[in-house]
């Protein structure tokens, strides 16, 4: 065993394991065993209490709360939980990077960019919205493996939306959880720790998210207090609850009129809405939504609503309330302000486009006068054949 755990340390990133002779589950087995090398059954440089080497991988603002309570471990001397932390990072297209890098910058840690993971020893990894393939290679230098914090309550949202998806399907509950990374599948591993919360109503993927990151990160302090002993404990996720949670394209931003309620294009709003605009389409023209409003009963009751015949789709203005009116499935949603070649308030959208198109068509039914939805070109998936880190 001592020859293997010193093959695992040195396996490079772009080599792999051989025949599968490194199986994942031997080293969880002789994690668990504190069986890794040594004359004393132990290996010098794996320990077995705290404090702990720590290589962090994370981009977001979720993913920064997760480091900053990492950082303040390492600082508190008193306790000694954390003795090193380096931190892992992607390229950004911003020279500040991303808030992981920032943060890491300005706590003077040390910042490796993706790929290069730097060449130090590290006891665990820890993952938060990383959004990169882990390779089994790279899972195998860490003698208690990486710990993702993910935020839902696996096996429920699996992927890499979790928070989004959570938003967009009106779930009541949701939570974080601390598992252990498995090689080639993504949120399979065993879980370490799991807890619920209530999703406050009406809430944002972006407010939630807050919440969220704060209660992961003190999850995640209190897996590595007792990193052995949670390992050791860790449950398998039941096969029973299985939700997917893929990435959020362009084209999920585009409303289905006829096929939408208002709750589910709400729904929509509080999930993307932050990230990418809701779109639609207006006489061949691409029509950004950027704020969404609920329609209260005063507005509806009014008679240009209630004599017309209108279908999923048709604008009115409102001009007491100075908010666009578009009917969806089952009723109305507002709109205050839309983006085409630039931002408009509903009053500006209907000045200069639907007042001048009522002008040249006034024979026309004011049900021609309508959003459409907006079909944009699929792209292909990638093929994926590593572990997969969560984004949010």
């Amino acid at each position: 065993m001592r020859v293997l755990v010193r093959c695992c340390w040195r396996l490079g990133l772009g080599r792999g394991v051989a025949g599968g002779s490194l199986s994942f589950q031997w080293r969880a087995l002789a994690r668990l065993r504190g069986s890794l090398g040594g004359e004393d059954g132990r290996d010098t440089r794996v320990r077995e209490k705290p404090p702990w080497r720590v290589l962090f991988f994370g981009t977001d603002q979720f993913a920064q709360e997760t480091l900053r309570a990492l950082n303040a471990a390492r600082e508190n001397k008193e306790e000694e939980l954390i003795e090193k932390l380096e931190v892992v990072t992607v390229p950004s297209p911003s020279p500040k990077g991303f808030p992981v890098k920032q943060y890491a910058v300005q706590s003077q840690l040390p910042v490796y960019e993706w790929p290069d993971v730097g060449s130090g020893e590290y006891d665990v990894g820890v993952v938060a919205s990383f959004g990169r393939l882990l390779s089994e290679a790279l899972i195998l230098k860490f003698p208690y493996g990486i710990l993702n914090v993910h935020p839902s309550c696996l096996p429920r949202w699996r992927g890499p939306a979790p928070i989004i998806h959570t938003v967009l399907h009106g779930d009541s509950v949701t939570g974080v959880t601390i598992m252990q990374i498995r090689p080639k599948r993504f949120d399979v591993g065993p879980i370490l720790k799991q807890e619920t919360i209530s999703v406050p109503p009406k809430s944002t993927a972006k407010e939630l998210e807050g919440v969220l990151s704060r209660l992961g990160a003190n999850m995640l302090i209190s897996v590595l207090k007792n990193l052995p002993e949670s390992l050791k404990n860790g449950k398998q996720q039941p096969a029973e609850g299985v939700t997917q949670a893929p990435k959020i394209s362009a084209g999920t931003s585009c409303i289905k009129w006829e096929e939408q309620t208002s709750e589910q294009i709400f729904r929509l709003y509080r999930a993307i809405g932050n990230i990418i605009p809701l779109q639609t389409l207006w006489m061949e023209n691409t029509v950004k939504l950027l704020d969404l409003v609920e329609v209260n009963s005063s507005i509806l009751a009014d008679a240009k609503l209630t004599k017309q015949t209108l279908i999923p789709g048709s604008v009115v203005y409102h001009k007491q309330s100075q908010i666009l009116l578009v009917c969806c499935k089952d009723g109305w949603i507002g709109v205050r302000s839309v983006k085409l070649k630039k931002t408009l308030t509903a009053t500006d959208f209907f000045n200069g486009y639907l007042h001048p198109w009522y002008q040249k068509n006034f024979q026309v039914q004011p049900n021609h006068c309508r959003f459409q939805t907006l079909r944009l070109p699929t792209k292909k998936k990638p093929e994926k054949n590593c572990c997969y880190a969560t984004v949010h």
